[in-house]
C-alpha cells in the first residue's frame, strides 16, 4: 500500500526551514529548562510522599491544594487520576522519610489538612482502621457481651466486615453511617453515630519513594539514555560509516531535547513512565533514520553519477510513502492513549506525541542533511566522501567495454 507514488519533493531544499524549526523550539526548551520552569521531576526522581484520596463528590484539585497550603504542606502538588467518575486524586508531598511512622505522617497530614468540616470530638469513619473501629465497639460494648470470651472475636469480625463494605463496596467513602445497617448489628451502628461521623474522602494508599532511591533513579534514567545513544552509534558506525552513527544520535539528542522541553514549557513532571517513553522514541526515531540511510547507500550505488543531495532527495522520496504509513498509524494509536488514557499515563502518552511527531520530522530534515552537509564540508577540504563507496581513480567508476577484434 502507497500513499504517494513518484515523489519528487526537495527536502533539501528546505533544509534552511527545517533548522530554523528546530532551532525554534531547541532553543524555547533550553531557555524553558534553563531560566523558567527548569526540569520538573516527579515523585519517582525527588523523592516524597505519594497519598492517593478518594472523594465523595467531583474533588476540585485548587481547592484541594488550597487547603494544603493552608494547613501548613507546603510545595504540595494535586492532580486528578483515572476517570472523572473514581473521584480520585493524587497528592505528592515532599515528606522523605521511609519508616512506617511517616507513612501514618503523611496519611495524618492529609486528614488534618482536608477535614475541613470535621466534627468537634469525633472520629472520621471514612479513614479509620478495623483496630480503631473493633476497640470502640469493644469498649462500648453496644451488645452487651461484656467481657466474654466471645466478646473480641465478634466485635473484631463486625469491624473488619464495616471496613470491607467501605473499601471493597463503597470504593473507600461511606455517604453515611446508616449504610451499615446491611452488614452491621444495628445497635453497633447506632453506637458508632456516637463517636464517628463520615468525612467527605477516604484516604485509599500511601507510598514513600526516599531520596536515596530518588537519585538512584535519576542516574539510572541517565544511563539508561547514554547508553542507547552509545549502542547506535556503535551499531550504525558497524553496519554503515561512522558518519551515519554520528548523524543518527545527533538526530536522536534533537528528538529528546525538544520533547523534554515541551515538558518544561508546559511545567509538567518528567516521572519513569516519561523516561520510559523517551527510550521508546529513541528507538522508533532510530529505526526510521536507519530506514532513510539503508535506501541511500543502496541509490549510492546505483546511482553513482549522481550528486549525495540528489541521492538523499531521490531516497527520502522512495520512502516516504512507508514513512506516512507506520508512522500514521502509530501516531494514531498514541493519540488515542493521550485522549482517553487517563491522567496516570498522560505524561508517558504526551511523550510519545510528540516524539514520533519529531521523530519521524528529525529522520527526514535532520539525519538526511547531516550526511549532505558533512560531505560537502570534506569536498571543500580535499578529501575523500565516506558517505560514498569507495571508487577507483578521481570520477566514478565507467562499465568496461568490450573490444572486437
Amino acid at each position: 500500500m502507497e500513499f504517494f507514488k513518484n515523489t519528487n519533493i526537495d527536502f533539501l531544499g528546505k533544509k534552511w526551514y527545517f533548522l530554523v524549526f528546530s532551532l525554534v523550539f531547541s532553543v524555547a526548551g533550553l531557555l524553558s529548562m534553563a531560566f523558567w520552569h527548569g526540569v520538573k521531576l516527579g515523585v519517582d526522581f525527588r523523592g516524597g510522599t505519594l497519598v492517593e484520596v478518594k472523594y465523595a463528590h467531583t474533588p476540585d484539585p485548587s481547592a484541594i491544594h488550597s487547603e494544603i497550603e493552608r494547613a501548613g504542606l507546603k510545595n504540595a502538588r494535586v492532580q486528578a487520576i483515572g476517570p472523572s467518575a473514581n473521584n480520585e486524586v493524587l497528592i505528592a508531598l515532599d515528606i522523605q522519610e521511609t519508616s512506617e511512622q511517616a507513612l501514618d505522617k503523611g496519611k495524618n497530614q492529609i486528614i488534618q489538612a482536608l477535614e475541613s468540616k470535621a466534627t468537634p470530638g469525633k472520629q472520621d469513619l471514612n479513614n479509620s482502621s478495623s483496630l480503631t473501629v473493633a476497640n470502640y465497639l469493644l469498649e462500648k460494648d453496644p451488645l452487651h457481651l461484656g467481657s466474654g470470651a466471645d466478646a473480641n472475636p465478634r466485635y473484631t469480625a463486625m469491624a473488619q466486615a464495616i471496613v470491607d463494605y467501605r473499601d471493597k463496596t463503597k470504593g473507600g467513602v461511606l455517604g453515611s453511617i446508616d449504610e451499615l445497617k446491611s452488614v452491621a448489628d444495628p445497635a453497633a451502628v447506632a453506637s458508632l453515630q456516637d463517636n464517628f461521623y463520615v468525612s467527605e474522602f477516604g484516604i485509599l494508599n500511601v507510598e514513600i519513594v526516599g531520596p536515596q532511591v530518588g537519585q538512584q533513579l535519576r542516574k539510572q534514567a541517565i544511563l539508561a539514555t547514554l547508553y542507547s545513544l552509545g549502542g547506535m552509534l556503535i551499531y550504525l558506525g558497524l553496519r554503515f560509516e561512522w558518519i551515519y552513527g554520528v548523524a543518527a544520535v545527533l538526530t536522536v539528542f534533537h528528538d529528546t531535547l525538544i520533547t523534554v522541553g515541551a515538558f518544561s514549557l508546559l511545567n509538567w513532571e518528567i516521572s519513569l513512565t516519561v523516561i520510559a517513553a523517551i527510550l521508546t522514541l529513541i528507538g522508533y526515531s532510530n529505526n526510521d533514520t536507519i530506514v532513510v540511510f539503508d535506501r541511500i547507500r543502496e541509490n549510492i550505488k546505483l546511482l553513482r553519477r549522481d550528486k549525495l543531495a540528489d541521492i538523499v532527495n531521490k531516497s527520502i522520496n522512495q520512502t516516504l510513502s512507508r514513512t506516512i504509513l507506520t508512522a500514521g498509524l502509530t501516531f494514531l494509536t498514541v493519540l488515542a492513549l493521550f485522549l482517553f488514557g487517563g491522567e496516570v499515563l498522560h505524561g508517558f502518552s504526551f511523550a510519545l506525541v510528540i516524539g514520533i511527531l519529531i521523530g519521524t520530522y528529525s529522520s527526514i530534515a535532520i539525519a538526511a542533511p547531516i550526511l549532505v552537509a558533512y560531505q560537502e564540508w570534506r569536498g571543500e577540504r580535499g578529501k575523500k566522501p565516506v558517505a560514498m563507496p569507495l571508487r577507483s581513480g578521481n570520477g566514478p567508476t565507467q562499465p568496461k567495454e568490450k573490444v572486437k577484434a
